[in-house]
């Protein structure tokens, strides 16, 4: 008999181990903890300082290559950090998504003492007028869990131990214990693994969205950097380009000057040159503070603000703008096929429309009736002193105690058991309808979001390879242009110093070789910027710098 209650035991517990869908069954599925998910930067109440620019320090300056530049924004950019929080809360949001199947132990323990004036001889008070004196204890002791195939289960334990002065009772104290075991299985309704597991499925796709969000965040802030970086060359260059002009104003000032005090110059010419010595100040004082300006955005993207040392000193940015080598090439059609594997939009745009999916299946779930399975298993047990009752007083018959109660609770040789069925079914479930439509309604929203970047994409993809067409020829055309301002510039020189030219046309000269030079510095930093702008709209942004996603957010 005793074989054959375990035997009923175990099937009632079987389902626990048997509901399961094959599909499902088969994923193994590594633990998120608090301790795996947290970054410990990410949890600290302080905030770092302006971290690796010290190793930069050369002279006095911050002496940064273009690798540098990126390498010391993706550590200290403040914008980088904060999208990187997002993904931290998707991990803790992850993390919640477990806290369904969380086990729960409740403990308890109560104790009362109750003393009543005795008014029947039933009481069995020892003596008349004597009070009746109870204490009862109960101690409790649950575990509950619900799995992740839907069932739930409960253990339940406890003992009370019951003593008082009646001599009526034969078992004085008295130690009662009880055993339970519960299970629920939904049958229709939240039955096996989808159901159950489609809120931890969405949350770790959500993770892998933020991240590839993250990622698409950080080639945009890269792009921002290297963009900034050459804005700064430009606008060094565009200095050197104006000063190199005044200093040829100012030398043909002199020339001037000289040729007037020896009488060789009209009064009225000098006026010419002088101006163009003054104009051309002007243009050295914009370029100096334009650079000042462009500097300064590039110390906050870079995180030098941080640091009032870093905001001081000067930049020292060691790249120069002149292409290296063969100019990069590449047709629409390659860029774009690029573009629609490794953007991480795309990545994105794709764990949204599954999780779609996963809510349209789980919202005609939760249409479902509510059927369940229900079953229980229980002993109980009993244990204290005997007495014989027949005699009087009461003699004591054999000791007893927790020990006693215990062997006949899990002997099973009391015990209790059954199974119920209970069917819920709604007549209307308009919330269960309404979550199905707002499912069917996201999905399309994602659909059109997934076409709306592949459109973007498809732009980005062509006006960047436009853009780097463009900044080749213009790179050529630029050099020649520089070459015959030269060229024109010296035969004017020369004309004018042997007496068959004219000032304004050497003054003109010169603003054409500035104009052409500049146009040139602007040719080439384009060229870079267009190189960039294709490593963006392909997706291959992070590459050039050896950048890792993993490596940023762990």
């Amino acid at each position: 008999m005793k074989y054959s209650r375990l035997g009923l035991l175990a099937c009632l517990l079987l389902p626990l181990h048997l509901f399961t869908e094959p599909g499902w069954a088969q994923t193994t599925r590594q633990p998120e903890t608090y301790r795996g998910l947290t970054n410990l930067q990410a949890v600290s109440n302080t905030l770092p300082g302006a971290q690796y620019m010290r190793d930069h320090v050369v002279d006095g300056k911050l002496r940064l290559t273009l690798q540098d530049a990126v390498a010391v924004t993706l550590a200290n950019n403040s914008n980088v950090r904060l999208q990187e929080l997002n993904i931290e809360n998707t991990k803790y949001a992850l993390l919640s998504a477990h806290s369904p199947f969380d086990p729960s132990v409740q403990g308890s323990f109560n104790a009362q003492r109750s003393i009543s004036q005795a008014y029947t001889q039933l009481s069995g008070v020892p003596a008349l007028g004597a009070p009746l004196s109870t204490l009862n204890q109960f101690t409790q002791l649950t575990y509950g869990q619900t799995l992740e195939t839907g069932t739930n289960f409960q253990v339940n334990f406890n003992t009370t131990k019951l003593s008082s002065n009646s001599t009526n009772d034969f078992i004085n104290p008295s130690i009662s214990s009880f055993l339970s075991f519960q299970f629920t299985q939904p049958l229709l309704r939240n039955r096996w693994l989808f159901a159950n597991r489609a809120p931890l499925v969405i949350a770790r796709r959500n993770l892998q969205a933020s991240r590839a969000t993250f990622e698409a965040q950080v080639s945009g802030i890269i792009q921002s950097v290297v963009t900034q970086y050459w804005n700064v060359v430009q606008a060094r260059g565009s200095l050197d380009v104006a000063r190199k002009s005044l200093d040829a104003a100012e030398a043909t000032y002199k020339h001037d000057k000289r040729a007037l005090e020896l009488g060789a110059l009209p009064p009225l010419d000098i006026y010419r040159s002088e101006s163009q010595v003054a104009g051309r100040r002007v243009s050295v004082i914009q370029s100096e503070y334009a650079l000042k300006q462009t500097e300064d955005a590039f110390r906050q993207t870079v995180g030098a603000d941080i640091d009032p040392f870093f905001r001081a000193i000067d930049l020292d940015l060691t790249e120069t703008p002149e292409p290296a080598g063969e100019l990069r090439s590449i047709d629409a059609a390659t860029a774009l096929q690029q573009a629609m594997t490794k953007r991480p939009e795309l990545e994105a745009a794709r764990q949204s429309l599954a999780n779609d999916d996963t809510s349209i299946r789980l919202a005609h779930n939760n249409l479902l009736p509510d059927l369940r399975l229900s079953g229980n298993y229980s002993g109980n047990g009993l244990g204290g002193n005997q007495y014989n009752l027949n005699v009087t007083p009461p003699q004591l018959v054999s000791y007893g105690g927790l020990g006693d109660s215990l062997n006949q609770l899990f002997g099973f040789g009391y015990p209790s058991y059954g199974f119920s069925l209970t069917l819920n079914l709604p007549i209307k479930n308009r919330s269960g309808q309404a979550a199905l439509g707002n499912a069917l309604v996201s999905r399309r929203r994602d659909l059109y979001t997934d076409r709306q970047i592949r459109e973007q994409i498809t732009y980005d993809v062509s006006n960047a390879v436009h853009q780097l067409e463009e900044a080749k020829i213009s790179v050529a055309a630029s050099k020649e242009a520089v070459d015959l301002a030269r060229k024109t510039m010296a035969a004017e020189q020369r004309k004018y110093e042997l007496g068959t030219g004219q000032i304004f046309l050497v003054l003109e000269a010169q603003t054409e070789l500035a104009a052409a030079e500049q146009s040139l510095l602007q040719a080439e930093v384009g060229y870079q910027l267009s190189v960039t702008a294709v490593d963006y709209a392909t997706g291959g942004l992070l590459d050039p710098y050896h950048v890792q996603i993993a490596e940023l957010t762990h």
